[in-house]
C-alpha cells in the first residue's frame, strides 16, 4: 500500500519546484525506506492514455519531414504518425485465396503468357 504522507510530501515538493532527485535525497536524509519512496513516486506517475503504445526512435531528418507533413495536414506529430500507421494497415492488400483445381488446369493449358 502506498504511503499517503510520502505522496503528499512529493506533490508538495514538486509544487515548490524541487526535482525528483532532490526529493529522493531529502527522503533519504529523513530515513524513509527507498522501496516505500519509489512506490510513492510510481503511484504519482500519470497512467498511459492508451494501453497499446509504441516507442519509435527516428532520425532528425525523418522527424522534420513528418513534422512538415503534420503541419500541412493540421495534425500534431503523434497524430500524423498514427494516421500513417492506420492508413498503411487499412490499405494492406490481402493475398488471393487458394485457386480451385479447375482454375489451375485452365491456367496450365491457357495460351496467356505467364
Amino acid at each position: 500500500m502506498v504511503n499517503k504522507i510520502l505522496t503528499n510530501f512529493i506533490k508538495e515538493a514538486r509544487k515548490r519546484g524541487f526535482s525528483d532527485i532532490q526529493i529522493r535525497n531529502e527522503m533519504d536524509k529523513k530515513g524513509w525506506p527507498i522501496l516505500e519512496g519509489e512506490r510513492a513516486f510510481l503511484s504519482l506517475e500519470k497512467k498511459p492514455k492508451y494501453k497499446n503504445q509504441i516507442t519509435l526512435f527516428l532520425s532528425n531528418d525523418i522527424v522534420n519531414k513528418l513534422q512538415k507533413r503534420a503541419t500541412k495536414n493540421l495534425f500534431t506529430l503523434p497524430e500524423q504518425v498514427e494516421d500513417i500507421l492506420r492508413r498503411s494497415c487499412m490499405n494492406k492488400k490481402t493475398t488471393p485465396k487458394e485457386e480451385k483445381i479447375d482454375d489451375k488446369l485452365l491456367l496450365a493449358f491457357s495460351r496467356k503468357k505467364k
